[in-house]
């Protein structure tokens, strides 16, 4: 995508000498991936910005691993998370844990991204201490509060009390503006997961070339499988399942990767449907270097996810999105994705159209239609100026 696509206001940049607090405040994989690129941006200027990285650890060891990756260390821990959590239980953790830190540290701004847990706790903690709320991956919507659940409504919400809203398309632009938003904070810049791929370097993806090798997995015929989200858990789990299991009986000379989610709900079902078949490869959640390698080499992705959607058209891969509403429609606009949800005849339908072409037929040779690659560069320039 071309940098003027993204239109966003030039400003005169004064600014105050002094060094300002910003607390970038997230708890899962995906939002340490689309913040890492921005904590570097800014940590490029020591002069200007103090960073205070606090991970709730909604996802402990994903966040950190991740977190690794990028060469970051949390500044705080929240160790947020117990098992069989009701979302009320993990908000009040959150936030208690939250009101801690921001009763000891001195924060000007709070970076929250997304519609997690963690961002609807960041952003009203830092709400409820009158400091501003900037919000990265502004703007996305579904429109049905359930669905996903319960990000769309944590989006909706964090709207309401966000001074800047960082958009990645015009299109989440637009959503803002049609719920009366201050036109004044909203600036669109692409999406963070595209700086995010290309911190990747080539020693990097050998490394988990060589990972995937010594379990016999290779890209040749591949298609990875993600499904985690909790509108997909009971009945409609069962049936992507009964869907994915009649694919690998099919396509026996396929190998089907499964990152196998934690969750409970998820976990034992994937296993124990699968367990018994030689070209399904079930495993642990994989680090971020791991993911992008499979998702560059795949001949088909099927996933639930929301970053995947954003990341997999700049490898040209297309995507079967595992939900019945997704907030991210450029993709499926460009024709990069398409919406299956747990429907098994759509899923079973629109894996055959790819998986009975050779991969390079069914390569997309569209721009990503999500970013460029320089969001980072455009949100230090805008929070230096706010």
């Amino acid at each position: 995508m071309c940098i003027n696509q993204y239109i966003y206001p030039r400003f005169c940049l004064v600014y105050n000498n002094g060094m300002k607090n910003i607390a970038f405040v997230f708890g899962t994989r995906p939002e340490v991936i689309k913040l890492a690129p921005v904590i570097i941006e800014l940590k490029k200027y020591p002069d200007r910005y103090k960073v205070i990285i606090i991970n709730t650890e909604q996802q402990k060891e994903l966040s950190n691993q991740t977190l690794g990756y990028f060469g970051l260390k949390s500044d705080y821990n929240l160790d947020a998370m117990r098992d069989n959590q009701s979302l009320n239980e993990v908000q009040s953790r959150i936030m208690n844990a939250l009101d801690e830190v921001y009763k000891k540290e001195t924060i000007n701004a709070t970076v929250v991204q997304g519609d997690t847990m963690t961002v609807l706790c960041g952003a009203l903690t830092s709400f409820y201490h009158k400091i501003p709320v900037l919000h990265v991956e502004a703007g996305l919507r579904s429109y049905d509060k359930f669905e996903p659940f319960p990000e769309e409504g944590i989006r909706q919400m964090v709207s309401r009390i966000t001074d800047i809203n960082f958009a990645p398309t015009t299109a989440n632009r637009d959503a803002l503006l049609k719920e009366n938003i201050n036109p004044a904070s909203i600036h669109v810049v692409g999406n963070t997961v595209i700086d995010a791929l290309s911190c990747l370097s080539k020693n990097v993806l050998e490394e988990s070339r060589d990972f995937f090798e010594s379990k016999n997995i290779k890209t040749e015929k591949l298609v990875l499988i993600t499904v985690h989200r909790r509108e997909n858990h009971g009945e409609r789990l069962n049936s992507i399942i009964r869907a994915i299991t009649d694919l690998v009986k099919k396509y026996s000379d396929f190998t089907f990767v499964i990152p196998v989610h934690p969750n409970p709900n998820v976990k034992s079902k994937i296993e124990t449907a699968f367990e018994g078949y030689s070209n399904v490869k079930l495993l642990p959640p994989l680090d971020y270097p791991k993911l992008v390698y499979l998702m560059k080499g795949a001949h088909l992705i099927l996933s639930d996810s929301g970053g995947i959607q954003e990341e997999a058209p700049t490898f040209g891969c297309p995507v079967i999105v595992l939900r019945y509403e997704t907030e991210r429609k450029e993709g499926v606009a460009a024709g990069v994705s398409v919406l299956a949800g747990a429907d098994y005849d759509k899923i079973i339908t629109e894996s055959e159209k790819i998986l009975s072409r050779p991969k390079e037929q069914t390569r997309l040779k569209v721009q990503n239609p999500y970013g460029d690659g320089r969001s980072a560069f455009r949100i230090e320039e805008l929070i230096r100026t706010f």
